[in-house]
């Protein structure tokens, strides 16, 4: 991104090099390939320098927009303070029905907008759900046909279960936004992989 800087104020900015009229002198587009940056700064161009400080991990807060500064001969789009996002979920209040906000077949206390946990715990919910259901066969034949089901697949069955569980536990257990991104944040150390959730137990199929 460039910005025009006339009398020490950001006038305009634009994506992309285009001629221009500065103090009534025409500029062709190329200028921005031919000249140096110093001579651009000379007649108020400069390439807007980006300053990420306080941008923060979009999953898990809201950014602000970016604001343009020149100063010290420099200008900088940057950041404000960034905003976590809700953990928990909003419910509907008294005030949100005296305000006619809370939609048909809802009521005060459903929920209006689902939190961070509830979000993460949904998706651990379906992942089980996918795990399960390709052995789900053995039930429907269990219970139309009483066919025993195999150790290795009731076993499996419930350890996804019980690891789903702990997993919706742990996020629950967390008292702050930035000790739920830690929950999802992978990193490695000598080559080995750390997932602070652990792993959905090995497919009986798989081992």
């Amino acid at each position: 991104m460039y910005a025009l800087v006339e009398d020490n104020t950001i006038t305009r900015t634009y994506n992309n090099p285009r001629g221009m009229t500065i103090g009534g002198v025409q500029y062709p587009q190329n200028i921005h390939s031919l000249w140096s940056e110093s001579d651009l700064n000379a007649i108020g161009i400069y390439t807007v320098v980006y300053d990420d400080t306080n941008k923060r991990d979009g999953d898990w807060y809201i950014n602000t927009n970016q604001t343009l500064a020149f100063a010290g001969g420099v200008v900088t789009a940057s950041y404000g303070t960034a905003t976590a996002k809700k953990i928990a979920d909003t419910l509907w209040t008294e005030q949100d029905n005296t305000d006619g906000f809370i939609p048909e077949g809802e009521s005060v206390g459903d929920v209006a907008t689902k939190g961070l946990k509830t979000i993460k715990k949904e998706i651990f919910d379906r992942q089980a759900a996918g795990l399960l259901a390709k052995y789900d066969w053995y039930v429907i034949r269990n219970t139309e046909a009483s066919t025993a089901i195999p150790s290795a697949i009731t076993d499996y069955r419930t350890a996804v279960r019980a690891k789903c569980n702990s997993m919706q536990a742990q996020v629950d257990g967390a008292a702050d936004v930035d000790a739920l991104a830690a929950l999802f944040t992978h990193t490695i150390t000598d080559g080995v992989q750390s997932k602070p959730l652990g792993e959905w137990p090995t497919d009986p199929n798989e081992e």
